[in-house]
């Protein structure tokens, strides 16, 4: 009897503690130290877990469509704090610093294994380009030329839409340095005005035709509003690369160059340049990350 009494007080109590946990959270459980167990957190985590297990399958089977030798590795989280970015030694201008014009670099200072693709001038638009760089979720900032992306300015904005950062690579791509610079400010600022009408934003980052510039281009380019002038370490074609370093690598941080062109000029497409990119880098162990995320 004394059994059966202590097991219906056991009861009582457990049916005492379901009553007084109807008016509160049905996630919540109330441990012996009275500090209550949230549920949430854990199946917050459960869902973010499966996000990203559905996002790698995704990429997976885009890799695979898209003919890839392995899955494109995912980039790190941008950095919190941007690198100081400076001009490569070598690539100063005569007074650089003192006229605080804007750094020429080919390289990133970061330590993680990324690197960051962009594109030239725009003469190829091949909607297949677009739909895989969305499947493969691989980011790359587009540098403009106005005498071709006049052909379709409807292209670009569909990249621009996908998260694309359009950016200056003037008005008629002339060799600068053999303009004046009011010849030279109407290259760059001609194509700032064209960008902003187009496409709603005044870029901050310019790359000069042929990667030639000289002290006028760079005062020009400030004055029209542009921080950054990054040239690149390597270059990418649908047959093969091409290396500014001397060792022929790539290394953390290294800016890629590759072109809008198709077998009019290239051995292969813009898909086939991607793919030989995409597997050399994924192969050597890079991501490729967002150069923006980085200036």
């Amino acid at each position: 009897m004394r059994r059966l009494g202590v097991r219906t007080g056991l009861a009582a109590l457990a049916l005492a503690a379901l009553a007084s946990g109807c008016g509160k959270d049905s996630d919540t459980v109330e441990p012996a130290g009275g500090q209550p167990l949230q549920a949430p957190p854990a199946r917050a985590l459960d869902s973010y877990a499966e996000k990203l297990r559905a996002a790698q399958a995704a990429r997976a089977a885009a890799a695979k469509r898209w003919g890839l030798k392995k899955v494109p590795l995912a980039a790190p989280p941008p950095p919190a704090k941007k690198p100081r970015i400076t001009t490569r030694d070598g690539f100063e201008v005569d007074g650089h610093e003192r006229l605080d014009l804007p750094p020429v670099f080919t390289t990133v200072p970061v330590k993680e294994k990324v690197v960051f693709l962009t594109i030239d001038d725009g003469a190829e638009k091949d909607p297949e380009f677009l739909r895989m760089m969305t499947e493969l979720k691989v980011p790359y900032s587009a540098f403009l030329s106005d005498y071709l992306v006049e052909e379709d300015y409807g292209y670009f904005k569909d990249m621009q839409k996908r998260g694309v950062a359009l950016h200056n690579h003037t008005l008629r791509h002339p060799y600068l340095p053999a303009l004046s610079h009011a010849r030279q400010k109407r290259e760059i600022c001609g194509m700032q005005d064209v960008i902003e009408k187009r496409y709603g934003t005044r870029p901050a980052l310019f790359r000069p035709p042929y990667g030639n510039y000289d002290k006028a281009t760079l005062r020009a380019a400030k004055s029209c509003g542009i921080t950054h002038v990054p040239l690149w370490n390597e270059e990418v074609f649908a047959d093969r690369w091409e290396y500014r370093e001397w060792d022929r690598k790539i290394h953390p941080g290294d800016i890629v160059l590759s072109h809008f062109r198709g077998r009019e000029d290239w051995d292969g497409t813009m898909r086939d340049m991607i793919r030989r990119f995409l597997d050399k880098v994924t192969a050597e162990g890079y991501a490729v990350a967002r150069l923006e995320d980085y200036l």
